[in-house]
């Protein structure tokens, strides 16, 4: 008998770097959900690294996860964020109801490919295996590409979603209530201010992207999200997806 229905959500995800384990726990903080983050437990990277160990061969909960996050819920074990996403959003109340859940997943999944997956391959281009140092000159290329091309393309899309929204007074990507993709755009717009700030900031000051940066504050000042940026919970930037390296940024 499935036992989903009580007890806390735990999120399993590497120490020290908000990742993709982020937009999870954006869902998780949004909605006030019981759970718990190994991130801030002492010795979780253990379950993290026995969960995803080479010997590893899965359990009742599920098959061997490929790498987190990783969400526990009951006795149902479940990796991938967008679709963790999928499973958590119905039980937060972070989509409408029936058919619409995939209208909004198909944003959020957008929403990661140009914000987050494209944002990582600018400063690994060539393996993710490599240090940074050794791609230098593949990512200034690759990030002046993804600068001047792949991140306008993404916000000018996003744009295009919000003009009719924001033509009835609304701020969100679909309905008339925040989900779990509003979340996910709020993250990827987060994640590129530290990563790139001066491109950020020229391609905010231009104005093409009004609706997509009125979104941003607009999820940012949420009461729960608010206060859940400013607490210890929220971890800081750092060697994860954004990375903040000024030679691929625009220049000063």
């Amino acid at each position: 008998m499935s036992q989903r229905s009580n007890g806390p959500y735990q999120l399993i995800y590497w120490p020290q770097i908000p990742g993709r384990g982020e937009f999870i726990r954006l869902a998780l903080e949004e909605a006030g959900a019981d759970y718990t983050d190994t991130a801030h437990e002492k010795d979780g990277i253990n379950t993290v690294l026995a969960l995803i160990d080479k010997n590893y061969e899965g359990d009742q909960s599920g098959p061997p996860p490929f790498a987190p996050p990783i969400l526990k819920h009951g006795d149902l074990r479940i990796s991938q964020t967008p679709n963790i996403l999928l499973y958590l959003a119905p039980r937060l109340g972070l989509t409408p109801d029936g058919d619409a859940i995939y209208q909004v997943n198909s944003l959020a999944l957008t929403a990661l490919d140009g914000l987050s997956d494209e944002t990582h391959d600018t400063h690994h281009p060539i393996a993710s295996e490599l240090y940074y140092e050794d791609q230098l000159e593949e990512s200034k290329r690759r990030s002046e590409s993804y600068r001047k091309n792949r991140l306008p393309k993404f916000l000018s899309y996003f744009e295009r979603v919000l003009k009719p929204q924001a033509a009835l007074g609304r701020p969100w990507l679909y309905g008339t209530t925040l989900t779990y993709a509003d979340l996910v755009l709020f993250q990827g717009i987060d994640g590129l201010k530290f990563a790139f700030p001066r491109a950020l900031s020229r391609l905010e000051k231009s104005g093409e992207y009004a609706n997509v940066f009125k979104l941003y504050e607009a999820v940012k000042n949420r009461p729960r999200i608010k206060e859940y940026l400013a607490s210890d919970r929220r971890q800081k930037y750092s060697l994860g997806i954004y990375r903040h390296y000024p030679e691929l940024d625009d220049a000063e």
